[in-house]
């Protein structure tokens, strides 16, 4: 059993096996695990909005689903992976507050799931699972090594995908 790496809001990194790679808290945020099943490298970003031009200024790269992806892949690719071969699952994106159904700025969570999904299309990453949406927390552990994405949630069973 290896090391687990800890990814904090807004931020990514790359593990190898036998080691994981977890992030904690993600309510409206997306956690974004990407591997390469051939190499057993892969990485997981926790972003937290869906698109960097929205806001100008950015300089936070993983923080935005459209930047943070880019990222995590070019990573991924640099520590060994094939970028052929990358294949992604996804948690989180959930609505977190009672809110005006008819306001799409309260709808983070919703918005970020669909920008997640638009950039792994772009960029030709499939996506094999997900576990997103609804109205609680999750905290996430991936191994690269076997591309189990465990889910954790309160008062929920734990569930693999």
């Amino acid at each position: 059993m290896g090391k687990s790496i800890l990814v904090g809001m807004a931020d990514l990194n790359v593990c190898t096996a036998p080691d994981s790679i977890t992030t904690l808290g993600l309510g409206s945020c997306v956690g974004i695990a990407i591997r390469d099943p051939g190499t057993k490298i892969g990485g997981l970003a926790h972003i937290m909005l869906p698109d960097s031009k929205e806001i100008s200024g950015i300089s936070h790269v993983p923080k935005f689903a459209d930047t943070g992806i880019e990222e995590l892949v070019k990573k991924v690719v640099a520590a060994g992976a094939g970028r052929a071969r990358l294949v992604a699952k996804i948690a989180g994106g959930a609505q977190m507050f009672a809110m005006n159904k008819n306001s799409n700025t309260m709808k983070v969570g919703e918005r970020n799931v669909i920008a997640v999904k638009k950039k792994l299309k772009e960029m030709g990453i499939r996506l094999l699972a997900e576990d997103t949406g609804d109205s609680y927390g999750r905290t996430v552990v991936f191994f690269p090594e076997t591309g189990d994405y465990v889910i954790k949630t309160v008062g929920k069973p734990e569930k693999t995908i």
